[in-house]
């Protein structure tokens, strides 16, 4: 069995234009979107291990935020899920695994939490 670290960015609030009814496909609306990612390790750490020894959890937030092209309608959450997955499997040849969880936050009426979950794995 292989050993992986797992890094976490949870609940970010994101404004996306997605959706397929009219009234989602003029403004962005709100998503919240966690993000998994393992990551494959090549040894052990120690006190001196250098960042390059994992990864920036800054990259996550990125893949969540800044890198989806903007201007983009996308139909379904499960592709602003697969853009992100995307974004980090080919980031970083170490990262093995993601799964991105995307929260549809306009559509709750009582605190309810809606949405998709998807699991990608490195090819």
């Amino acid at each position: 069995m292989t050993d992986r670290l797992q890094l976490h960015v949870h609940d970010l609030d994101v404004m996306v234009l997605t959706g397929i009814y009219s009234e989602e496909t003029h403004l962005p609306q709100p998503l919240r979107i966690s993000i998994a990612v393992d990551l494959d390790l090549p040894r052990r750490f120690d006190p001196e291990s250098p960042l390059g020894e994992s990864k920036n959890y800054l990259d996550l937030k990125h893949a969540a935020t800044t890198a989806l092209p903007p201007g983009v309608h996308f139909k379904l959450v499960e592709a602003v899920a697969d853009h992100i997955c995307e974004t980090l499997i080919l980031q970083d040849k170490r990262v093995a695994r993601v799964e991105v969880k995307i929260i549809k936050l306009a559509i709750a009426e009582a605190g309810e939490s809606i949405g998709i979950t998807l699991v990608r794995h490195r090819r």
